[in-house]
């Protein structure tokens, strides 16, 4: 079935956007979140905001804003009607309820978590190079109109400016590190890995990370995206560059994981795991599966191009971490 041109531009538009709304065709069973990351110079106060809409299949519509206080693992769900969630399709700029979030920064007054204030960007997004072949960090895989989940980077880091206040006490933000990224579709994935740290000893060194079952045709594969700017350069390993993993390993500790390029540089990656708070996640039918994210873990990362000559041998601290699904048929699946 050929879409109708209204529709078919409307999707080309949106996967040149990938920091944009990809949600104004949709009626049902579809979620869209952008995932804000504020970490303070300090290091002390680590907080995610994720702003989002979910589209249940039979009703159930609601916009929502997630907050988690990654030192103490405190999560909060505030929920909002549908008509309370706007958003631009072009750029990144959302609205749901009385909490803005755009380029520049973001504003937020979520009772729930008793969290109020303003933070700036001080910095440009740093995003993930959008082309016309690869339109950011999903490649070619983003003009697929029947994957299940599809990802953004807006901004691999930036600095902030501003201070937020939890129940009246001051939460400082000047100096600090951000990190935007976004996620929508159908559902997420039955079982994935997704760690993030923009905090190594050299500034302006970011790593990105994400491996889960993809559903493809009547099968699935384990798909994968990596990437690590460092120096100004983004060194990218996944599943559509032709990279290939050739060692995974996850216990209740830690996850190793061993990834090669097309050309032969490599990548190890050994992530902490500690406990968390709990946040929601979309299933199908419902927004509210219960996925346990920190940042709160440390990602020793080993970067070393193809002539074996070590690029970035650092550990990452602040890190998101994620840990969730089947992950015996995750570590079973090529």
């Amino acid at each position: 079935m050929v879409p109708k041109p209204g529709r078919l531009a409307a999707r080309v538009r949106s996967t040149l956007h990938p920091e944009g709304f990809h949600g104004s065709a949709e009626r049902s069973g579809f979620f869209e979140g952008w995932y804000v990351k504020l970490v303070s110079a300090d290091q002390r106060h680590r907080w995610a905001v994720i702003p989002g809409v979910f589209l249940g299949l039979d009703g159930g519509d609601e916009a929502f804003v997630q907050v988690l206080d990654g030192a103490s693992g405190q999560s909060w769900y505030q929920r909002y009607d549908r008509s309370e969630f706007r958003a631009r399709d072009d750029s990144f700029d959302v609205t749901v309820g009385p909490n803005r979030f755009t380029a520049q920064g973001l504003i937020l007054d979520v009772p729930d978590a008793g969290l109020r204030g303003q933070v700036r960007f001080t910095d440009p997004m740093d995003s993930w190079p959008v082309r016309l072949w690869a339109p950011g960090v999903m490649g070619w895989y983003a003009w697929m109109p029947f994957l299940e989940c599809y990802h953004g980077v807006i901004s691999f880091n930036h600095g902030l400016a501003g201070t937020l206040e939890r129940d009246s006490e001051p939460v400082p933000f000047d100096g600090g590190r951000g990190y935007l990224e976004k996620d929508w579709g159908r559902a997420f994935p039955a079982a994935y890995v997704w760690m993030q740290t923009n905090h190594f000893a050299q500034p302006g060194t970011c790593l990105t990370a994400s491996v889960a079952l993809i559903p493809w045709l009547r099968g699935e594969f384990r798909g994968f995206i990596v990437g690590v700017r460092h120096e100004g350069e983004l060194h990218q390993f996944a599943t559509h560059t032709g990279a290939r993993t050739t060692w995974l390993d996850i216990d209740d500790d830690h996850v190793g994981w061993s990834l090669r390029s097309r050309r032969g540089a490599t990548l190890d990656l050994v992530a902490e795991r500690t406990r968390g708070g709990l946040l929601h996640a979309p299933v199908r039918t419902q927004m509210h599966r219960r996925v346990e994210e920190t940042l709160d873990a440390r990602v020793a990362v080993r970067l070393a191009d193809p002539t074996g000559r070590v690029l970035l041998e650092d550990t990452g601290y602040c890190a998101g971490l994620e840990v969730h699904g089947d992950l015996d048929r995750l570590l079973a699946t090529r």
